[in-house]
């Protein structure tokens, strides 16, 4: 027995995957996108369970108030502001095993999803904001490629798995995003790692079948509460007049470029997409360490402190404006401080 075999044998004995669906995983390639609660649950999933290469997305950096739910990251990846994606990734690679891990520091959107996306069997969801689940539902319909939501808050959560082409999208269930601060979040009603764990496991139960080739599980959105406890399936139908996948009208695809800038989930931040590409980090370092308070570059970013808020620019020209959550103030201190 070769030692790969012998790695999985407990896997292997699950009769509904076996070797023939083992052999499935390890051939396959996973898009995630989010590496913080769920997703940071999610990818360590799929990596003990030996998914063949996993594509990490993720814009954002760690910090200490993630590490009570966010079981990829430790007190130092908090202390230095790592990337969430290389956090990740020097965790993840203490496991071993045959997946292969490609990392990502980028905000997902219209204008990269295609080349992240490029070659996944399956995408899943670890993200932290509704606007970026479109997107996700509306180029899995396109492509007909399967993806699984999943979102929690509070001691709950829901999952729901989408099979384009034989059950409901996400927009036949929720047919556009709720309006600003019309749901909680996990700023206002706090999250509970168990509820993290538990949706999160769901999500990689759903993709594990999916990957060995065991077929779709049926449509039904899962809610969960772990604080109760209890569970509750609902079995959906398609909506015949869905926009996205009946009458594949791709609105968050064909948006790209316009959405500039996104609040980030409890975290009185706003990420601000450049207009103008790259930022050569170190002729910015230049412009602003004379005026700001405090300056930190390394090769992955820069971090400067004003009076009125912290910036912190990645390579791509994104940024995080933290103290606000007013998009406008936001783009201003952006244009007042990067784009001058």
């Amino acid at each position: 027995m070769s030692e790969q075999s012998r790695r999985f044998l407990r896997q292997t004995r699950f009769a509904p995957l076996g070797a023939a669906g083992q052999a499935r995983l390890e051939q396959s390639r996973v898009l995630l996108v989010g590496c913080g609660a769920l997703g940071g649950a999610l990818a360590m999933s799929l990596v003990r369970s030996g998914v063949g290469e996993l594509v990490l997305v993720d814009r954002d950096l760690v910090e200490e108030s993630n590490l009570p739910r966010q079981i990829l990251f430790d007190e130092q990846h908090a202390r230095e502001s790592w990337p969430k994606v290389r956090a990740a990734a020097h965790t993840l690679a203490r496991i071993g095993g045959p997946t292969r891990i490609e990392t990502h520091a980028l905000h997902l959107d219209a204008d990269n999803l295609d080349e992240l996306a490029q070659g996944a069997e399956l995408v899943l969801d670890g993200t932290d904001n509704l606007e970026t689940r479109y997107l996700i539902n509306d180029w899995c319909v396109r492509a007909g490629v399967p993806w699984v939501y999943g979102g929690v808050v509070g001691s709950g959560g829901m999952v729901l798995p989408v099979q384009p082409g034989s059950g409901p999208c996400l927009r036949c269930v929720f047919p556009k995003p709720p309006p600003a601060a019309s749901l909680e979040t996990c700023e206002t009603a706090g999250v509970l790692q168990p509820a993290v764990a538990m949706v999160a496991a769901l999500q990689a139960g759903i993709a594990l079948r999916l990957l060995a080739g065991a077929g779709a599980p049926a449509a039904r959105l899962v809610e969960l509460d772990v604080w109760e406890p209890r569970v509750r399936s609902l079995q959906l139908a398609r909506d015949p007049d869905c926009p996205c996948c009946v009458r594949r009208e791709f609105s968050m695809l064909e948006a790209a470029g316009e959405h500039r800038a996104l609040r980030l989930c409890g975290r009185n931040t706003v990420q601000v997409r450049g207009s103008r590409g790259a930022t050569d980090l170190a002729a910015l370092e230049a412009q602003l360490r004379p005026i700001a308070r405090s300056l930190v570059r390394n090769e992955l970013l820069l971090r400067a402190e004003f009076e009125e808020a912290r910036l912190t620019v990645f390579p791509d020209g994104r940024a995080l404006v933290e103290g606000t959550e007013d998009i406008g103030r936001a783009l201003a201190l952006y244009d007042r401080y990067i784009a001058r």
